[in-house]
């Protein structure tokens, strides 16, 4: 059974947790200042969450026929996060803003990731999809707590 517009929206994670893993790790090596030790550290588990996250999205895309993008070229072609040359100038509030930012896009895609599944009735996708947004929600709940926010203030 085919599920074209699964496919698609896959890609799209792909895409975005791709970027969002290039985020974090560009600021995981900028970062200076109070924080730093601590910062640093937690990164390395938020990166490993989001290399987890794509490497599934990806074997899925296979499991279904699909194709994951696979090249910074299409990533950066189709990737809702934007790009930005690597500073030492920005704070380390500045940095998990970013960060958040770019969960919030991971959140949004998934939100249309289940959507969409649920349509095409991809009901393995569909149950990834879900967990995946539940741990994204987790996340953006502790960057936005670190920055002395609520999850969905300002939204």
């Amino acid at each position: 059974m085919a599920y074209p517009k699964t496919e698609q929206v896959l890609n799209q994670i792909v895409a975005d947790l791709t970027q969002a893993h290039m985020v974090v790790h560009q600021h995981h090596w900028y970062m200076l200042g109070h924080r730093f030790i601590k910062l640093h550290f937690y990164l390395d588990k938020v990166m490993d969450q989001l290399s987890d996250q794509q490497d599934t999205v990806a074997e899925r895309l296979i499991e279904i026929n699909g194709s994951p993008i696979s090249t910074y070229e299409e990533v950066l072609a189709a990737t809702k996060i934007p790009d930005q040359k690597g500073s030492w100038d920005l704070s380390m509030d500045e940095r998990l803003q970013l960060i958040l930012d770019a969960y919030k896009t991971l959140r949004d895609d998934y939100e249309e990731g289940i959507k969409v599944s649920a349509a095409e009735g991809d009901d393995s996708t569909n149950d990834m999809l879900i967990e995946f947004h539940t741990a994204i929600e987790k996340r953006i709940w502790l960057i936005a707590a670190e920055l002395g926010q609520r999850p969905g203030a300002g939204e």
